[in-house]
């Protein structure tokens, strides 16, 4: 795409593909519970007493993330590989988010709207802008556009028992 003007197909697409592999996990969570629910981090922490990620960086979330882009990759015209390289790259986001939130001193499952929002969106459209058709603005709108869904869903979906904090 032109780095000069916007696809909003392309945006639209990414926008999917995030809200997918980001909400994958928490609906993984209600439907199995405490099942597959291991840390990613094996409970370990760092020399600061404060754990790699957290508890609730699991495995269960990131096959959860993983089989459910890759499945609506398909479904927007991307390959498998694609899909899957989406999910993972959401989630290396989401765990360099809270590796830095640890580091911080954050709890675990704690809100930090730019922390939360900008690794975990910015990452995949980075390593997919061109199987996504992304150019650089493309890219500051995802990431602009993730923002304000997430700000502006966390509480609906709190009142919906969803999730555990309104943030």
């Amino acid at each position: 795409m032109d780095a000069l003007f916007l696809c909003p197909a392309c945006i639209g697409k990414t926008i999917a593909l995030l809200l997918i592999a980001n909400g994958a996990p928490i609906i993984a969570k209600k439907l199995l519970k405490n099942r597959f629910n291991h840390p990613i981090d094996m409970g370990r922490s760092l020399a600061d007493g404060y754990p790699l990620f957290g508890y609730s960086k699991t495995w269960r979330g990131l096959a959860a993330s993983v089989s459910a882009t890759l499945v609506a990759a398909l479904l927007l015209d991307l390959s498998v590989q694609h899909g899957a390289l989406f999910g993972l790259t959401a989630m290396a986001g989401d765990l360099l988010a809270s590796f830095i939130k640890r580091r911080r001193g954050y709890v675990e499952s704690s809100r930090t709207r730019g922390i939360d929002v900008i690794p975990e969106s910015l990452l995949p459209a980075l390593a997919l802008q061109s199987p996504l058709g992304l150019g650089w603005l493309d890219i500051a709108a995802v990431v602009a556009v993730f923002f304000l869904i997430e700000a502006s869903l966390s509480p609906v979906l709190y009142r919906l028992h969803i999730r555990n904090r309104p943030y």
